[in-house]
């Protein structure tokens, strides 16, 4: 959520820049604002109304304690009414509490400086392109018909076992994603990245505080008895391990990585886009997090971007990084740069990472602070990115990688698989 004292501060700037969006939230920030007012307001009564029932109740017990006891009556009585109109003050404030909690969360992270004004993805900034291999080469197998020539993935499987979107892993396809698993944590733990385990089930609490709810609660798996979602990314479990914390300035920045299965309905998800691995409901994937004071966040960004980079170009494959349009940006995402590889047999481009800032967006609503040295609590500012995730890494090294002879693996996974080649 956008914090209420930068919305009264700048709301002119910040409309501005949600205008890159493409949506108008001027209406929107001036009902946040005038719920603000109203809840001031009550609050403000209902301190005094408060502060005169202590007052009363304190009169009371003066008077009989002395002995005075001609008014005692009459000023319970009074004291009855004011705890009455407490009561009132109270239910109203909650109910504007409630108001106002929903309409800061309907309005998204106002996009940074450098994000461009574009209705969605044609509109995004291609930042880098690196072409390894050749795009025009013809007659490639797709990866699904080569998971299925090799045995290492099997789709109608994993539709018997479960449903379309759940892909069995076998032999050496299993071995190749466990390498890309290893490989992408050891990597960001020599840089780092402390590594994590984390629950794959949260609460509320944790998928709201990262703004997945209510956001996107119809990509989510939710079990009904137990009340806990299936997570959508790491993300979610990773940065909730601090939240309501605050921090010491010391101990910032903090740096976390972590593997999990990810989980996603993909709702109105259809025809082509969802073919093999380009679109499944439990994929892996590793994340990094980070944890940033105010005024290094955007360098954090910037070398979190040249991480990614580092490890894709390890894998000898074609790569470009996008940096999203302001109507293509996440929900939550102050900015964005996207990795996307590129798969021949198909001949598209296909997202492996989005590399985020959220500013002090999330720790709004995650309420992680920290304490400056002169004392002073802020909120942290929170980034996160893939790091990356698994299966269209899979497919685009499957595709590039075919020969007659089998596919060749990637000599950066070879240490990690202990195979050269899948045939």
């Amino acid at each position: 959520m956008i914090p209420l004292e930068l919305l009264k501060e700048n709301k002119k700037g910040i409309i501005e820049s949600l205008n890159k969006r493409g949506v108008d939230y001027s209406q929107a920030i001036d009902k946040i604002l005038q719920l603000d007012i109203k809840r001031r307001q009550i609050q403000t009564l209902m301190d005094s109304s408060l502060s005169d029932t202590n007052k009363l109740s304190k009169l009371i017990g003066e008077k009989i304690k002395s002995g005075d006891l001609s008014q005692v009556e009459s000023l319970k009585e009074k004291n009855f009414e004011l705890k009455n109109k407490n009561k009132i003050y109270q239910n109203d404030l909650n109910k504007i509490k409630k108001s106002l909690l929903e309409e800061r969360c309907n309005v998204p992270n106002p996009p940074i400086n450098n994000v461009v004004k574009g209705k969605n993805s044609d509109e995004n900034e291609i930042i880098k392109e690196v072409l390894v291999h050749d795009k025009t080469k013809q007659n490639l197998i797709s990866h699904w018909d080569l998971g299925k020539r090799y045995d290492i993935i099997d789709f109608e499987l994993g539709v018997k076992i479960t449903a379309a979107g759940f892909p069995v892993y076998k032999g050496k396809g299993a071995k190749l994603q466990r390498a890309l698993i290893n490989f992408f944590l050891d990597k960001n733990a020599n840089s780092g990245y402390q590594e994590v385990q984390v629950p794959h089930l949260v609460n509320y609490e944790s998928a709201f505080s990262t703004g997945q709810l209510p956001d996107k609660e119809g990509q989510m798996y939710l079990l009904e008895k137990e009340n806990l979602y299936l997570i959508p990314t790491a993300e979610v479990p990773i940065t909730n391990i601090y939240r309501g914390v605050t921090l010491d300035e010391s101990r910032l920045p903090i740096a976390l990585t972590g593997y999990t299965p990810c989980f996603r309905r993909e709702a109105g998800s259809y025809g082509k886009d969802v073919r093999g691995l380009n679109r499944l409901h439990q994929f892996d994937k590793v994340e990094i997090v980070r944890l940033e004071k105010e005024d290094k966040s955007l360098k954090a960004l910037s070398k979190m971007v040249e991480h990614v980079e580092k490890i894709v170009n390890e894998l000898n494959l074609s790569y470009r990084i996008l940096r999203l349009c302001g109507g293509d940006l996440g929900f939550t995402s102050a900015c964005t740069y996207d990795f996307e590889l590129f798969s021949p047999a198909q001949n598209k481009w296909l997202e492996i990472s989005s590399v985020s800032t959220f500013e002090n967006f999330q720790s709004e609503r995650l309420l992680i602070k920290y304490k400056s040295k002169q004392g002073v609590k802020k909120n942290v500012h929170t980034l996160n990115g893939s790091a990356l995730a698994i299966p269209r890494v899979m497919a685009s090294l499957l595709e590039n990688n075919q020969t007659k002879n089998g596919i060749e693996v990637p000599k950066c996974l070879v240490p990690y698989t202990g195979f050269e080649i899948i045939n």
